[in-house]
């Protein structure tokens, strides 16, 4: 908890999908503050999106979920700084949908936290 589901139109390599976890994973403690070792992240590339009914060639859809509540102003900061990291890879901040999903039902380890 929390976390990252990212799918993006374009492909990776082992390396880059590392990096990208990584990245995405060092902003999202910092926007939450929460441990590292307790974020997921799941990096899907070769994605077919599509937005206003065209298949994007780089784009990404990107799902935070995490253990509690949240505001907008953390979630504004943390859409720009993925963002930020997406447009290394080629991917504009304008073919990008991030969704958050606060949640107080959250289970690990045969329990609920």
């Amino acid at each position: 908890m929390p976390y990252i589901d990212a799918k993006l139109s374009i492909e990776l390599n082992e390396e880059q999908k590392n990096e990208l976890q990584t990245k995405l994973t060092d902003v999202v403690s910092s926007a939450f503050s929460k441990p590292k070792t307790y974020i997921m992240a799941n990096i899907e590339d070769k994605k077919s999106l599509y937005m206003a009914e065209k298949k994007l060639d780089k784009g990404a859809y990107l799902s935070v979920s995490l253990l509690g509540s949240t505001s907008k102003p953390a979630c504004q900061i943390l859409t720009k700084n993925i963002c930020d990291i997406l447009s290394v890879y080629g991917i504009d901040s304008s073919k990008t949908y991030i969704t958050y999903h606060p949640t107080d039902l959250w289970g690990w380890n045969g329990m609920m936290f």
